[in-house]
């Protein structure tokens, strides 16, 4: 997720699968449960941990960093469906000596659990936040379960604490490992075009590539499936795509027809411009998958994003006045897929009936909804 001699460096801080204690047995842990799904964060980094259908045995967040950082005792370590604030990558040489950790400080110190849930509630839902000293920055976030649906709104509210106004970048980094991925899972979104962050920056659409396809160390890849290759060591890439300027969702499912589960995500463009795709292999398997969206898709540090300002006519970094606050927020849901099915070619957010609508891929070209079922309220895209 870092250009030129960083590649390495930045990206060993991301993730490879860790089979240990269930997540709701683990000290700080926090469980949202409905009928239908289970949702688990930890206050330790404050990652989405658990995202589980009830009766089901796969959580596709179930990833930790362990083996690719040194994980300290007691000190949160990035894991699960975490918040890369205030940056996405890497920190400057002179940032990263005063102690500036990479993807920020967000995923990286203890949160604050201000509202439990309760039980019996109708509409479970918690809320968490934490203050970020060397950013200046501090962050609420609101998780609202359907009353009946797997499906989860989350809302974040970001606050300048300081005097001064900055940029300053906010990265959803939800990835996924074994048993939910593998060579059969296939990621869909309605991303269109982008670039390698390890090759040229496209100075317009005509020089970028188009989802799914992409150039990764000079072959031209399908970045809906990853597979197993004899490639030795480890071995990441990160592709950074944007949506058409008319598209209000964004939106990026994983599905893995084995064991029959969808995972996604979707969310306001006007948000999160960027979706930011990550795989990693290890001695040639497939180990990781990560899903990023956000406000940035250049992995590198503030003064590299000041001097670039855009690409393909998006911005890569956002700002935020001193004194002020902006709120972003965005849906994750999970449901059951039918055998044999093809991938998500259309998702739609049916406000007026309350819905996600996810249109198969030929040749099923099946029909799957997912009612949202949130209270009146919660806060709405």
């Amino acid at each position: 997720m870092v250009r030129g001699h960083g590649v390495v460096a930045g990206l060993l801080l991301l993730l490879i699968m860790f089979c240990g204690l269930s997540h709701a047995a683990q000290p700080g842990a926090v469980i949202l449960k409905n009928q239908r799904v289970a949702l688990g964060v930890t206050t330790a980094g404050g990652g989405i941990i658990e995202f589980r259908l009830a009766g089901e045995a796969v959580n596709p967040l179930n990833w930790t960093i362990h083996g690719l950082e040194p994980v300290q005792p007691d000190k949160p370590y990035l894991r699960g469906h975490f918040l890369c604030l205030d940056r996405w990558g890497a920190p400057s040489e002179a940032e990263a000596e005063r102690g500036v950790p990479f993807h920020g400080e967000a995923p990286r110190i203890n949160w604050k659990l201000s509202r439990a849930p309760r039980p019996g509630e109708e509409f479970p839902h918690l809320r968490m936040e934490c203050r970020m000293p060397l950013a200046g920055l501090s962050v609420v976030r609101t998780i609202r379960l359907s009353r009946s649906a797997s499906v989860a709104r989350v809302h974040e509210k970001v606050t300048n604490n300081r005097n001064l106004g900055r940029i300053y970048n906010m990265v959803q980094h939800p990835s996924i490992a074994a048993p939910f991925l593998d060579e059969t899972t296939l990621i869909d979104t309605n991303a269109t075009f982008g670039f390698l962050q390890e090759g040229e920056i496209p100075a317009s659409s005509e020089r970028a590539s188009l989802w799914p396809r992409q150039k990764v160390q000079g072959q031209r890849v399908d970045l809906r499936r990853f597979v197993n290759n004899e490639t030795r060591g480890v071995v990441h890439d990160v592709s950074s795509f944007i949506f058409d300027s008319e598209t209000e969702f964004g939106w990026v499912t994983a599905v893995n027809p084995k064991t029959g589960l969808l995972l996604g995500y979707t969310w306001q463009t006007r948000d999160y411009p960027w979706l930011n795709i990550w795989r990693h292999r290890e001695n040639g398997r497939v180990k990781s998958r990560g899903l990023e969206f956000g406000t940035t898709g250049l992995h590198q540090p503030f003064g590299t994003l000041v001097a670039q300002g855009r690409i393909l006519e998006r911005p890569v970094f956002t700002y935020i006045d001193a004194g002020g606050s902006v709120s972003r927020e965005y849906l994750m849901f999970t449901i059951r897929v039918p055998e044999n099915y093809a991938g998500v070619n259309r998702l739609m957010v049916d406000s007026k009936a309350g819905s996600i609508e996810l249109f198969e891929r030929p040749p099923g070209k099946r029909r799957l909804s997912l009612s949202l079922d949130l209270a009146a309220d919660s806060p709405g895209m």
